[in-house]
């Protein structure tokens, strides 16, 4: 049995898909059974990971267990130790390639990501460990979204920076997914901290490029201050911390190759998904109703 926190997330959603498709048995904590819309054979429980005592019951049984750190936070400690008490023969967590710098430099940690407090309580654990040390999500330029389905100009700072300097090489959620599969029901990644990125680097500018290719339209990206950027992202609902750290790290990868690993075809066999791969999944976001 394998129990995945953040069942419905970005990230646990088609990791239960792929774990299903597997054979595995797949049980998904959520805190609203009601609306998780999980495959049919998936046992879904109500519980909280950031309140481990929540779901103590449901690690009976359990051999694997899958780490969501907006989903378990600072509770990651406790959530091992119950784990390990229960039976648990291993975890995988999904943390970050920054996950060693300074916590004010990782944008996530605004988003409530705890990467480095799980990373540390899944390594110090006891059990089998896999950390996935994701780079750029793809779905992050979900953020143009807007401005793409209302015109031809996406408007940001720093056309010429690769992304965040934790790798502006988009990585489909769909892969990270997957080599969490991997890891969850083979030994091939054990005691491993894999960096997963996407196949290419890719400047803010050449991300819009790629997806005007794609939805058949000719976008571009028009430079313009960082305040007034920051002033829209805020504008998105984004927090000021996020939006000042996101920006400070976009200023430092200007002109700057993002880091491209091999880990995902190491671990699956095939190449990572490329950034117009992802697009073309997505396209219906980019595009204005009825066109």
């Amino acid at each position: 049995m394998i129990l995945v926190t953040g069942a419905t997330g970005n990230i646990g959603r088609p990791l239960v898909d792929l774990l299903v498709g597997e054979g595995a048995k797949v049980r998904a904590v959520t805190r609203n059974p009601q609306a998780a819309g999980l495959p049919a054979g998936v046992e879904v429980v109500e519980g909280d990971p950031a309140r481990p005592d929540t779901i103590a019951p449901f690690l009976d049984g359990v051999t694997g267990l899958f780490v969501n750190p907006r989903s378990v936070g600072i509770a990651a400690g406790d959530l091992l130790a119950l784990a390990q008490d229960r039976g648990v023969q291993r975890a995988v967590a999904l943390s970050a390639r920054n996950v060693d710098d300074d916590p004010a430099r990782q944008p996530s940690r605004y988003q409530g990501d705890r990467n480095k407090e799980v990373e540390d309580a899944v390594t110090r654990s006891g059990l089998e460990w896999v950390s996935l040390r994701v780079g750029y999500f793809a779905t992050n330029t979900l953020m143009w979204a807007g401005q793409i389905r209302a015109g031809d100009v996406v408007r940001g700072s720093y056309a010429a920076s690769t992304g965040p300097a934790t790798g502006g090489a988009p990585i489909d959620p769909r892969d990270v997914a997957a080599v969490g599969a991997r890891a969850l029901l083979s030994d091939a990644l054990v005691g491993q901290r894999p960096v997963l990125t996407g196949p290419q680097s890719l400047t803010q500018e050449e991300m819009v490029a790629v997806i005007g290719e794609v939805i058949g339209r000719p976008l571009r990206y028009q430079e313009i201050p960082p305040e007034a950027a920051k002033q829209g992202m805020i504008g998105l609902g984004l927090s000021e911390g996020f939006v000042d750290a996101y920006l400070s790290l976009l200023a430092e990868a200007v002109g700057q190759p993002a880091l491209v690993s091999d880990e995902v075809d190491k671990a699956l066999g095939r190449p990572a998904r490329t950034y117009a791969e992802w697009v073309a999944d997505h396209a219906a976001a980019f595009r204005a109703p009825g066109s």
